[in-house]
């Protein structure tokens, strides 16, 4: 099976949990030119009236500057990005792989349109990311 393996930063930033808050951060992304790929935004139950956003790619400095000016960071977790055809039980064939091979999994995003599917996988180092990679490199 052929998968697009690559290791992508995520940035974060929190929101205000009211209309408007996600799309204050979105609008100062766009007016630096950015063209996100993934965001995923949630409430934060710990913190009442707070959320969070999560986002990739941010590519050059100017997409670097604005985002950092709107309060969004790096996250420390190391992120892989796969993209491949969509077919019944691929998620479960990526994740038991990552298992047998010994890779804890801290976060997994995924959804298909079409005929693809895009997944993004959270894992606790680089270490793991890179193992990871050659994991799903090889997936058959």
């Amino acid at each position: 099976m052929k998968l697009k393996v690559s290791k992508t930063d995520v940035w974060a930033a929190n929101i205000e949990d009211r209309p408007g808050g996600l799309a204050r951060k979105l609008e100062t992304l766009c007016a630096a030119g950015a063209n996100l790929e993934f965001v995923i935004a949630r409430r934060s139950p710990d913190k009442p009236g707070q959320g969070v956003v999560f986002l990739t790619p941010l590519k050059g400095a100017r997409q670097v500057k604005a985002a950092q000016a709107a309060g969004f960071t790096p996250r420390k977790a190391s992120t892989v990005r796969i993209e491949g055809d969509d077919k019944p039980g691929i998620g479960a064939k990526i994740t038991s792989d990552l298992a047998a091979a010994g890779v804890n999994l801290r976060g997994l995003s995924a959804a298909a349109i079409g005929k693809k599917f895009v997944a993004h996988v959270a894992l606790d180092s680089a270490d793991d990311a890179a193992k990871a990679i050659r994991v799903l490199k090889a997936l058959k």
